[in-house]
């Protein structure tokens, strides 16, 4: 397996930003802005280099000599999320009530698939269904549709014209080419986000190409339809890359007599210095180690072991990391935080945040559906009735307090 180095794990960090992922992302239409001239002398040269790395002329032709760049891609690569969400507001976002239902559901629908990642690879399915369930809401063909843009219109601006990482993106066509070339996708199939991320897991081409195995042995490897080579494929990389420990958890809410403590110790040894599992149980694997982390003080503590960092090799965020954990932890049965977030509201159930959809919908802010997802849509819904009622601050979060203002309203 060739590892991703630390130049390529920054694009993903840049494209998943905390893990808003592909349902964060939403597709802006196409602006109607005319590409510089100087693309087609871009593409003339590209072409050549392309040819030279061994694409065809074939694949060429299918999908590159007629693109047209997608100019939209510097507005969005200048314009990320502008939301700035507390850590118990990150995760409720994440570990939302229709994350954990359809979790269940996506479970029981593979679980045999399931079954096999973990005898191959020992990734606990909690972890690779909740990477899926927050990277494609489960690879639900709604975010294909409605916040997905073909990937090669992208590349091609990105390769011809951001100059910070101009090299990288010419790769990362290079590397879309080869995929067509070896028979694997459609440049009609390749819908991803602004910067080329595809599929249940979101893989960048490089990471398809190096990364991607045929897990459902059906000659070829996609992110694509069935989540065979997406699921297996994600558990290769935390082993590979984040050197996952088979048959271990990623650790434990806690409670710390002293406060926090630096410093990585058996679970063995942490028991002895005082601190106990938050739900009073034992450690199941006294001589794991593990290292101590309170997020906010006078929030919830953790002990986190080696598979927590593990999942922060997917995204270097400890946010993101830990709202993965929690979710597989709940879509398994598990309970939520027991000691609060400082200042923290209580997520929404699913039928609160449909009521909020519906209320925001009636009252002029788009929400983009009312499916109980909170993504960008829904974000900027928020914010904006915010902003319109004097509702501070502003930050685009959808909890009790919009909800309880927004019955008032509404």
């Amino acid at each position: 397996m060739k590892q991703l180095d630390s130049r390529n794990l920054l694009t993903r960090r840049a494209l998943l930003g905390t893990g808003l992922s592909a349902i964060a992302f939403a597709a802006s239409p196409l602006a109607a802005i005319a590409a510089p001239s100087d693309f087609e002398q871009w593409r003339e040269n590209f072409h050549r280099r392309a040819l030279a790395s061994g694409i065809s002329e074939a694949t060429w032709n299918r999908a590159m000599a007629h693109v047209e760049p997608d100019m939209t891609v510097f507005k969005e690569i200048h314009n990320q999320p502008e939301f700035k969400e507390q850590i118990w507001q990150y995760i409720n976002r994440r570990v939302s009530d229709w994350r954990v239902i359809h979790g269940k559901e996506a479970l029981k629908e593979n679980a045999a698939l399931f079954a096999r990642i973990e005898k191959d690879f020992g990734v606990e399915r909690g972890t690779l269904l909740a990477l899926w369930g927050v990277e494609s809401a489960y690879g639900d063909p709604v975010v294909q549709k409605n916040h997905m843009r073909p990937v090669f219109p992208s590349l091609a601006a990105l390769a011809w014209n951001e100059p910070r990482r101009k090299a990288y993106w010419e790769s990362e066509l290079i590397n879309a080419l080869r995929i067509v070339d070896r028979g694997w996708s459609t440049p009609e199939e390749m819908r991803g986000s602004w910067a080329g991320a595809m599929g249940h897991t979101q893989w960048m081409p490089e990471v398809w190409l190096h990364v991607g195995i045929d897990y459902d042995h059906d000659g070829k490897i996609s992110p694509f339809g069935r989540p065979d080579d997406a699921l297996g494929s994600t558990a290769k990389y935390l082993v590979g890359r984040g050197h996952y420990h088979r048959g271990e958890h990623w650790g434990y809410e806690v409670r710390s007599p002293n406060g926090a403590m630096s410093g990585s110790r058996t679970y063995a040894a942490w028991t002895a210095a005082g601190v106990r599992r938050a739900d009073g149980q034992a450690f199941p694997q006294p001589n794991a180690s593990a290292r101590m982390w309170e997020p906010v003080p006078g929030g919830p503590t953790f002990l986190l072991g080696p598979n927590f960092f593990s999942v922060r090799s997917y995204n270097p965020a400890m946010s993101y990391a830990l709202a993965i954990c929690h979710l597989g932890d709940r879509v398994l049965g598990g309970g939520r935080f027991i000691q609060p977030f400082p200042g923290s509201e209580r997520a929404l159930t699913l039928a609160e945040v449909q009521e909020m959809q519906r209320r925001l919908t009636k009252a002029g802010f788009d929400t983009g559906g009312t499916d109980g997802r909170v993504g960008n849509d829904t974000m900027k819904a928020i914010r904006n009735y915010q902003t319109k009622v004097g509702l501070l601050p502003a930050d685009g979060y959808g909890g009790l307090k919009v909800l309880a203002r927004l019955r008032r309203d509404t």
